[in-house]
């Protein structure tokens, strides 16, 4: 449904995938990524550099969104974020 259609948006996804440790979080909320160590990462990756600036903030926001739903609604407790 959602599925990359193009090599550059595989790259960004995959990229999408090793951003865990990368969250910028406040007490009680995701904030987002550090999109300097995003972008950091996908240029070590070999992800085009434009491709990574124009999916990552909307992915980012649907990030955001779904991530602080499930801690309001209590279904992260006890993981890590």
């Amino acid at each position: 449904m959602n599925r990359p259609a193009t090599l550059e948006g595989w790259r960004v996804w995959d990229l999408v995938g090793r951003l865990g440790g990368q969250l910028r979080v406040l007490p009680g909320a995701v904030v987002g990524w550090d999109l300097t160590a995003a972008l950091a990462l996908g240029d070590a990756l070999g992800v085009p550099p434009a491709a990574a600036a124009e999916l990552l903030p909307p992915i980012e926001a649907v990030m955001v969104s779904k991530l602080n739903e499930q801690m309001a609604s209590g279904r992260l407790e006890g993981r890590d974020v």
